[in-house]
């Protein structure tokens, strides 16, 4: 944290970009110097975004250059499924005070 970079998550959930559910907002766990998942409970990451209702996406800011392992976990309401996915992320340094848009694959 600290840093400007903002990484701009979307929820996958099969090609389908899912929103916020009011009940169930769309939430992005951030590991910092990872590229692999530490653990599925939130005592395993570092900080946590949660998106806005009706949003479709999730705002990740004050990141600084580097390795980062992020998990997303919403709920896709056409089921409904609860979701959960993840991925590493790197922002180098010439990203350092970008919006960083990436697509976070999630599944039931």
């Amino acid at each position: 944290m600290g840093g400007d970079a903002t990484v701009v998550v979307f929820l996958k959930h099969h090609g389908r970009i899912i929103k916020n559910h009011i009940r169930y907002p769309d939430t992005v766990f951030v590991k910092f110097k990872a590229t692999d998942l530490p653990g599925i409970t939130p005592d395993k990451f570092d900080t946590y975004f949660i998106g806005e209702e009706g949003e479709d996406h999730i705002h990740c800011v004050g990141l600084r250059p580097g390795k980062y392992y992020f998990y997303g976990v919403g709920i896709d309401s056409t089921g409904p499924y609860r979701v959960n996915g993840g991925m590493a992320i790197k922002i180098s340094w010439s990203q350092r005070k970008n919006e960083i848009d990436t697509d976070l694959a999630v599944s039931e």
